[in-house]
């Protein structure tokens, strides 16, 4: 394996294939519903959760033990990496990153703990990049800027049916100045700095559809992009924006994936979200 080990959670939800082939290590995330704990990827699956938001199910979400990132520090360790670069989901949406930077004290070899300031393929991305670079046998401080200088290149826009769940889950952030409209106008929202914030309204579910592929063409231009299309529960609406993003982008890899169980526990069914990120050579 490379001297640098890249480790991240399962909010990144870099496809299966992918973090196998580049030796990634992944630390759940949980999700917590009626009560009981289950580790995302495995021990819920992104309908169930779709399941019991419908019927007003109790769905929250816990951070990883420092314990769990000990244990994946000590794996990389014993595999033979000299150093380790763990990438995680926004800080103001999870104490995941107060959880590694715990585990980082007491790791065996040192580990840079990376703050993402984002989530699901927005970070995966990033976190893909530095898999790339630490196998080209970069350092670690050139591991941990290759990530951050793709996050901060790329754009994270989601729609959802409703800011209930993003409300009940206090993740909603700016947003919550669009609340009192919430019967009115269907929102398009991004990540900015880490926290959901409002981008555009409209009327239409299919209208903000529709200027989020407007949004993505723009922010793309003519430069090629790894682009992934999110989804809860909404398959025909991201392959449907999926199809469009292939046809009009320049040279584009576009991939489709449903969020994992933790992500769905705060936007609800029905959200369809887009990551673009430019690609690195």
């Amino acid at each position: 394996m490379p001297k640098v080990a890249v480790v991240t959670d399962s909010t990144a939800y870099i496809p299966a294939d992918l973090v196998a082939s580049r030796g990634i290590a992944v630390v759940p995330v949980q999700v917590v519903v009626d009560g009981v704990a289950h580790d995302e990827g495995t021990g819920i699956t992104p309908t169930q959760v779709a399941e019991a938001l419908r019927r007003w199910g109790v769905v929250t979400t816990s951070r990883p033990s420092p314990q769990r990132f000990a244990e994946a520090y000590a794996a990389a360790a014993d595999a033979g990496a000299t150093s380790i670069v763990s990438i995680h989901l926004s800080g103001d949406m999870s104490g995941t990153f107060d959880s590694a930077t715990l585990a980082a004290r007491e790791s065996p070899v040192p580990v840079t703990v990376v703050d993402s300031r984002s989530v699901a393929m927005a970070m995966g991305f990033g976190v893909l990049a530095a898999a790339r670079a630490a196998e080209s046998g970069a350092g670690p401080h050139e591991v941990a800027e290759a990530a951050v200088t793709c996050i901060r290149g790329s754009t994270a826009l989601f729609y959802v049916d409703t800011l209930d769940y993003l409300r009940r889950g206090g993740r909603i952030g700016a947003a919550q100045a669009l609340l009192g409209q919430a019967l009115a106008v269907k929102p398009i929202l991004e990540l900015v700095d880490g926290r959901v914030a409002p981008l555009e309204k409209v009327r239409t579910s299919s209208r903000a559809l529709a200027r989020m592929e407007e949004i993505v063409v723009e922010r793309a231009g003519d430069r090629p992009c790894d682009v992934a299309v999110h989804h809860l529960d909404a398959q025909a609406r991201a392959d449907a924006l999926a199809a469009k993003l292939v046809s009009r982008l320049v040279d584009s890899r576009v991939l489709v994936s449903e969020v994992g169980a933790v992500v769905g526990a705060h936007v609800g069914p029905g959200m369809v979200a887009v990551a673009l990120a430019p690609r690195v050579p």
